[in-house]
């Protein structure tokens, strides 16, 4: 199983980069450039990749306590796939943007791993911007 991690300092608190995390709606807000659009329904979010790829995601968990989102990748892309994203506080003014996912098959990581840069440089950007 390919395990792939990226982590980003933001100089940000927190709690603002928490809260625009959480927004599961407004996803392809807070990563521009990578994302297009995104729709909720339910406990489903589908995205739209800026190269067109539209994939669809269950939301498995938002805790609030830890400042994490788990979600999986449904469809056929993947034999398996497990995601979270997590705010960790690192003093009042600025936050590690932690992003882990898990995927079969291994090849698969190929196309993830450029997408999980691309979106952690996004997320910097977009707070950086608001």
């Amino acid at each position: 199983m390919a395990s792939l991690y990226q982590e980003t300092l933001l100089n940000q608190p927190a709690s603002k980069v928490w809260q625009a995390l959480r927004d599961v709606a407004k996803t392809h807000e807070l990563f521009a450039g990578v994302l297009t659009d995104c729709r909720v329904e339910g406990d489903l979010r589908t995205v739209t990749f800026a190269n067109g790829m539209v994939v669809e995601e269950r939301i498995i968990a938002i805790d609030d306590d830890r400042q994490r989102i788990a979600y999986t990748v449904l469809g056929d892309m993947f034999e398996h796939h497990s995601a979270s994203m997590q705010v960790i506080a690192v003093s009042e003014s600025e936050c590690k943007f932690v992003w882990f996912s898990d995927l079969l098959p291994d090849c698969r990581a190929e196309v993830v791993a450029p997408l999980m840069r691309g979106g952690c440089a996004a997320v910097r950007r977009s707070l950086d911007a608001s």
